[in-house]
């Protein structure tokens, strides 16, 4: 049986103390979830939060982490950092990092292997943007992006591995694709996967959705067989919200 989670991206948002102030509340709000529970926060949060956690069923993500093992990169974050500050999930290949800074498949394909390395478990993002989806090449883009970075693992890595399908332009958008679109995408991603692990790794690979996922769409997304969750942006910075997606899981 494949892991059911919800997964939250904070990104850049919350100071330290108000991003201790949420986990807190996260905390007392989430008890005995259906499913796995993960919050991503920005990586000065990170030691802080898994502080606050400690004990409750909640598991942290980094967002990032370097291509770099160590060394002279000033300002990275090296996997070995994120691991050491009780982390368990890493979030890679998010969207953002792909347009903004320029990560390419290789940068990628470094990364996850680092993260493997030190003991964190991707969670991998794919997906196409507006104009990919109107000239519907998805499934290619789609397919290119886990040739480029994952599928280059081991099945006994490959295992280890979240992936998270996120339509670039439903992210902060409003828009968000709709149930028959994601499990038609999610299927397709289990398809290929299947073709290159077989079909025991396929069915254990939690599929996530991410793309303007919230408290009041989430129970209709999560009821397509092959969505196995969702990975939240926004509404994953309001404590009631989150609750209510963990809960529509």
């Amino acid at each position: 049986m494949r892991t059911k989670m919800v997964a939250g991206n904070w990104k850049m948002n919350k100071n330290l103390q108000e991003g201790i102030a949420l986990a807190t509340e996260l905390k007392n709000s989430v008890n005995t979830p259906a499913c796995e529970v993960v919050i991503g926060t920005p990586f000065i949060h990170l030691a802080s939060v898994a502080e606050v956690i400690k004990g409750s069923p909640i598991q942290l993500a980094a967002e990032n982490c370097a291509d770099k093992e160590s060394g002279a990169y000033t300002g990275e974050v090296s996997a070995a950092m994120v691991r050491s500050t009780g982390a368990t999930y890493c979030i890679l290949g998010h969207s953002e990092r792909r347009q903004y800074y320029h990560e390419t498949p290789e940068i990628l394909k470094e990364k996850v292997l680092l993260a493997l390395k030190n003991d964190l478990k991707p969670i991998f993002c794919i997906g196409e943007v507006k104009e990919e989806r109107e000239a519907s090449i998805q499934n290619e883009v789609v397919k290119s992006q886990l040739e480029g970075s994952v599928f280059n693992l081991s099945a006994e890595d490959f295992a280890k591995i979240t992936l998270a399908y996120e339509p670039v332009w439903a992210i902060g958008t409003g828009l968000t694709a709709t149930p028959a679109q994601a499990q038609e995408m999610h299927a397709y991603i289990r398809s290929l996967i299947r073709e290159h692990y077989g079909e025991q790794v396929a069915d254990d690979t939690t599929i996530l959705y991410g793309g303007s996922c919230n408290e009041k769409n989430a129970a209709e997304l999560f009821a397509n067989p092959d969505v196995d969750g969702g990975l939240i942006g926004g509404a994953s910075l309001v404590a009631e919200k989150f609750t209510a997606i963990i809960n529509a899981r």
